[in-house]
This record gives C-alpha cells, structure tokens and sequence, in this order.
C-alpha cells in the first residue's frame, strides 16, 4: 500500500539472439538468445538495516526521501516465437515478437538517502529473488519496436513491511527495443 515510483526508473538490455527459421517462407522463427541487464528502480519503497543488521522494508512518504534505488544486474535467457514480413533484399519490415525469459539476479545494490540524512546503501540482499522471470512483447517497425513485459516472479520472496505487510513487488516494463541485424 501507498508504492509509488517517483522518478523515472531507467533500465537497459543488450543481447544477443540466434533465429531458427520454421516455416519455408522463413516469416517465422523460435529464437533462442543470451543477453545482460539493467534495472535502475527509482521509488518510496526503501531497504535499510537496523542496528543488529535485520533488513527493514518501508514504504515511505516521497517528500521524506531524497535519493532512492535500487540497482539490478542481470543475466538473461529468452527465447521468443517471431513473426516477420521481411524478404532478402530489405532490412526493412514489420515484425511482432512474443517472448519468455529467466533472469538472473547477480549483482544488487539498494540505496537510500531521507531528507536531511545520510546515505545507506545495501547490497547482496538475502531476501531478493535470484531467479525472476516474465513474459513480453516487442512489436514495430524496423529498428524502432515497442516493448512491454511483465515479470511473473516478485522480486522479493520472504520480505516483510515494517507494517507486517509481506512484499509482493513484480516488474513491468514499457519501452522501446532497437534491434540491430
């Protein structure tokens, strides 16, 4: 209750994939690829530890905080069903990508710096989910698609609000893909 994002949470993947045509006409494909990812999650939603080092969870009112984060890096695995109308001579066509794919959290840093405070940074957090993975969209034109995914898993399995709340925060994305041939 009360989770905002209060800025705007950037986030960026590359990858790489390999298309396995199944069909003659070779306008659908199952690609298999492999790829590295980056989460910057800008909300009120913050992680701190108290004195005897038990992680706290807060959802806080944004004009009492300043700065606050949190940082993912991870491995990717997706495979998609493509459909495209492309021919050999032109890079230029439409297409339409479904897709699933498991991530793994390697790398975590939650920040978090109140008013007038001073900063607390965590990493490594026991309680973040390892293993998230989701479903997505990608749809457009050429280079420019428009991308959309939703992660299935929640990125915390045994968190806990200071209000006795448990934390069930999934991820959604909505962006653009570029992709390069």
């Amino acid at each position: 209750d009360g989770y905002k994002q209060n800025s705007f949470s950037t986030a960026l993947t590359v990858g790489f994939f390999r298309d396995m045509p199944v069909n003659k006409a070779r306008t659908y494909y199952i690609a298999a690829g492999l790829g590295y990812a980056y989460h910057n999650i800008k909300d009120n939603f913050t992680v701190t530890q108290d004195a005897a080092n038990t992680t706290l969870y807060s959802v806080l009112p944004e004009d009492s905080i300043h700065k606050n984060k949190l940082v993912l890096h991870c491995l990717e695995l997706p495979i998609e069903l493509r459909w495209r109308n492309s021919d050999a001579v032109s890079h230029k066509f439409w297409r339409v990508y479904l897709g699933f794919k498991v991530s793994y959290i390697f790398a975590d840093k939650a920040q978090f710096t109140p008013n007038g405070g001073s900063k607390f940074t965590l990493r490594n957090d026991k309680n973040l989910n390892t293993w998230v993975y989701g479903a997505y969209l990608s749809a457009g034109w050429n280079t420019w698609n428009f991308y959309a995914y939703y992660g299935f898993t929640p990125l915390y399995k045994s968190a806990v609000m200071d209000t006795g709340q448990k934390v069930n925060l999934n991820t959604v994305s909505i962006g653009l893909a570029f992709y390069i041939l």
